[in-house]
């Protein structure tokens, strides 16, 4: 009987509050152990009342298995808000009495919002959600079924995450009544009527941002609720140690990591008062006027403890006083010092700032008394881009891929976990390996209403592992905009093919089903959004693999094992205890493809890419040409795995004392204190490039800095063969045209000599074709034209006679007596700046 009362009584127990799982935020459902679900003889899919300063209901869900035997009860930050509870207190939890719902009048809860929904599309989001008047809730969508397991409410959920009409995002709604009054359950007979205008319920503020709103910063989050929500919430633990609670703390990171999300989700969960001020609205260029308005806040925020006050971008009301020649910044730091010397309510007030600058900070803020604790709020890892994800796709209809082998792998899994009957799941394998198509296995799976569900789901957390392993260097503002994006793509597709347009009054539900947000949409979308960290320096994304480089086979295999074994099997490395080499040295005659080398590493071992042309890094101005250095290794290690690639390194760091330059020294000193300072397994390695190994200061050639020297030979006939067949790939080649024979008449060309020698024969054959053909036919680009676009053996011939060779036997033997002369070791560094003699 899923309504009315139950005959038998159960008791009701406390369970502590703690945060949901991103995927919960918005379901009305809560997790615990089955030891607790037993004891208030309910299953998952049934309902519980939640007792705190007011009361509420949600729906039991298969516990999380890290909660086994703890006494905690997951629930997102809509439910705690219901229940009048924060993380850490103690709520009661009953078998709640449900009724059916006959009618529910909704709002929406943000004042300003006016909105025009049919009560019955916002009800197909809300099927099964149990509500009490003055409850808040969010229509997300995605109410899956197998979050409840086998319940007596599979049947009434089954399907909706399929059917899905509107995606209202995160639109939030205040229950304003419903009848019956208490505890009721939405179902397909319920009205749902939705107010077009807020309406007043309760003076209380709606919780705009919730710990499960942020993604990736769980280390974050532990240290700043011990830093902000202890002292506000229980201030004796500090008297009874007999420690002054901390005034400040100092949030800093790269921008776009969630350092501001951070802070109202600290507020909203600790009941504060909270008060924003960004940086520069301070600023006043009347004469006191911007200390006049610090002490006002100040002032609020005392009178309204327990307060915080969040000063973002903080570098700019308060930079080193003995670096800015405004004395309006230097009176406005002095203010904040006093005011913060001076806060009365300790442990009622606190401040939290935020900067991506903290080194521009005054030192006399960064001590403790004032801002007592900093916190890095960092680029998150693999894990940290899944979770992000997870929260900005949560009202998004995602689809995934049913390819037959992750299709399988997912259904083996449950095979292992015994989650579903054994016989049951292996019938479903055997009819998915007789699939022939991805449509065909939706449909078998469809066809299994209680497996179908977590499957889907678990596809779904497959697809955001994948791209968050393609994100690297992405922070959580890059990823919002990467899902936005995503959902760009498929509402342009849909315009493109003429389903939808601003002319029509009404989108029509068939077209509204195909607004599915698939893989293939989010890596299209990632042809359009760069990690923001490396904005600054990222010449280019490299497209180059090691197919589009022709023959260097020894070359391509060293540079795996030096740079994409590391990146690619970090824990292989650990398990030999060995170090990944910190830095490569590609060097070779001019044009054999050591560039193209870097590039094609970078894109096969899934890094970002940061090219550097060594003269571009030098500066006129003293000290310009060591911060560009810092810099760029600073964003490398914040966006790792990165590869840095340094092309002509000569030019920026020959040995020191050759010549009269000082500032080739000092960038040389930096260099070699930033690969000194790459830690283990921190994800930067570092290529270089030359054609004069000879002139590099012998410093920066020892194990440690560039630990592996590759010699890009010139290529030798079955590489020039290789190599012509990569750049003729395109070009429509003649039958008399032998490309053996052209790579045995090539000797001494370089793979940018070939390439041009193949663009040099392509000419000549365009315009062999032009002086036979009318001038009518060749403006039109006909047919006859372009079919006399072929380039032949004379094409091949002609270029030859213009196109030379750029590799002399010289250079040749120059390489090879650099070669012996590194390996045998002969001389020693002692030798100083003529270490390399030929």
């Amino acid at each position: 009987m899923i309504f009315g009362k139950d005959e038998e009584r159960y008791e009701k127990i406390k369970l502590r509050v703690a945060e949901a799982l991103k995927r919960d935020v918005g379901r009305g459902i809560v997790r615990f152990d089955r030891k607790y679900q037993r004891q208030l003889g309910v299953e998952p899919g049934d309902i519980v009342e939640l007792i705190g300063e007011r009361s509420t209901a949600a729906i039991v869900a298969n516990p999380h298995p890290d909660d086994r035997n703890l006494d905690i009860i997951r629930m997102d930050g809509y439910i705690r808000r219901n229940a009048g509870v924060s993380i850490g207190d103690y709520v009661t939890v009953a078998r709640a009495e449900v009724k059916e719902a006959k009618k529910v009048v909704l709002a929406p809860a943000q004042k300003g919002v006016f909105i025009q929904i049919p009560g019955d599309m916002v009800k197909q989001n809300l099927l099964g959600r149990p509500v009490v008047k003055g409850d808040l809730i969010v229509a997300s969508g995605r109410s899956e079924a197998s979050y409840y397991g086998g319940s007596p409410f599979d049947e009434l959920l089954r399907g909706l995450f399929e059917a899905m009409p509107l995606g209202f995002g995160e639109l939030k709604f205040v229950v304003v009544s419903t009848n019956p009054k208490g505890i009721v359950q939405i179902t397909y007979n319920t009205e749902v009527e939705v107010l077009p205008q807020a309406v007043e319920v309760r003076e209380e503020t709606i919780p705009e941002v919730t710990y499960e709103d942020i993604g990736g910063l769980s280390d974050a989050i532990q240290k700043i609720r011990e830093m902000v929500e202890l002292p506000l919430k229980h201030p004796e633990l500090f008297e009874r140690l007999g420690i002054e609670p901390p005034k400040g703390v100092l949030l800093y990171g790269p921008p776009g990591t969630g350092k501001t999300l951070l802070a109202k989700a600290v507020a909203n969960e600790a009941n504060a008062h909270f008060i924003a001020i960004n940086g520069p609205e301070i600023m006043s260029k009347f004469y006191g006027e911007s200390e006049e308005r610090l002490r006002e806040i100040f002032k609020d925020a005392e009178e309204n403890a327990p307060s915080i006050i969040f000063i973002d971008e903080i570098d700019a009301i308060a930079p080193k006083r003995e670096e800015v020649v405004g004395e309006v910044e230097k009176r406005v730091v002095s203010q904040l010092l006093t005011l913060m010397d001076g806060l009365k309510s300790r442990g009622k007030v606190i401040v939290i700032a935020a900067t991506n600058r903290p080194d521009a900070l005054d030192p006399a803020l960064r001590r403790p008394g004032r801002f007592d604790r900093e916190i890095e709020v960092g680029v998150p890892d693999k894990k940290g881009r899944k979770e992000i994800l997870q929260i900005h796709t949560r009202g998004m209809p995602l689809e995934p891929d049913y390819d037959k082998v992750t299709v399988l792998k997912v259904l083996r899994e449950l095979l292992r976990k015994e989650t579903f009957d054994e016989e049951r799941l292996k019938r479903l394998i055997k009819r998915v390996e007789e699939a022939k198509s991805e449509e065909e296995i939706k449909e078998v799976l469809k066809s299994e209403s209680e497996i179908y569900p977590e499957v889907r789901t678990r596809l779904i957390d497959r697809m955001l592992e994948e791209i968050a392993e393609k994100t690297h260097g992405f922070v959580g503002a890059d990823l919002a905009a990467l899902a936005r994006e995503a959902a760009m793509v498929v509402l342009r597709r849909l315009i493109n093919e003429g389903k939808i347009s601003p002319e029509q009054e009404r989108i029509p539900p068939e077209v509204l089903q195909e607004l599915r947000v698939k893989k293939a949409d989010f890596y299209e979308a990632l042809k359009m959004v760069d990690p923001s960290a490396l904005r600054e320096v990222l010449i280019e994304m490299p497209n180059v693999h090691w197919e589009d480089i022709g023959g260097l086979d020894e070359v391509k295999q060293e540079l795996r094992e030096a740079v994409e074994w590391p990146l690619k099997y970090p824990k292989a490395f650990q398990r030999l205890g060995i170090d990944p080499p910190r830095g490569v040295l590609l060097y070779g005659p001019p044009g054999t493809g050591k560039t193209l080398l870097a590039k094609a590493v970078a894109t096969e071992s899934e890094a970002n890419f940061i090219g550097i042309r060594g003269p571009e890094v030098l500066s006129k101005w003293v000290g310009e040409s060591e911060k560009r250095i810092r810099e760029i290794f600073r964003k490398a290690r914040q966006a790792a795995p990165t590869v840095i690639f340094i092309d002509e390194i000569d030019a920026i760091a020959p040995a020191r004392g050759s010549d009269m330059n000082r500032v080739t020294d000092r960038l040389i000193n930096q260099l070699l204190t930033e690969m000194d300072g790459i830690e283990k397994n921190s994800g930067v390695v570092v290529i270089a490039a030359t054609n004069r190994p000879d002139i590099i200061d012998p410093a920066l050639l020892r194990p440690g800095r560039f630990d592996r020297l590759i010699l890009v030979p010139a290529p030798d006939e079955k590489a020039r063969l290789e190599i012509l067949k990569v750049h003729t790939r395109r070009v429509p080649l003649a039958k008399d045209v032998n490309l053996r024979e052209l790579a045995k008449k090539t000797e001494g060309y370089s793979g940018a000599d070939l390439e041009a020698l193949v663009r040099e024969a392509a000419l000549i054959a365009m315009r062999r074709a032009i002086s036979k053909l009318p001038t009518e036919l060749i403006e039109e680009e006909s047919e006859e034209f372009l079919e006399q676009l072929r380039v032949s053996k004379k094409d091949f011939e002609e270029a030859l006679k213009k196109v030379r060779p750029s590799i002399t036997p010289y250079m040749i033997e120059y390489y090879k007596n650099f070669e012996e002369n590194r390996k045998s070791k002969a001389e020693k560094t002692s030798r100083g700046p003529d270490y390399y003699t030929f």
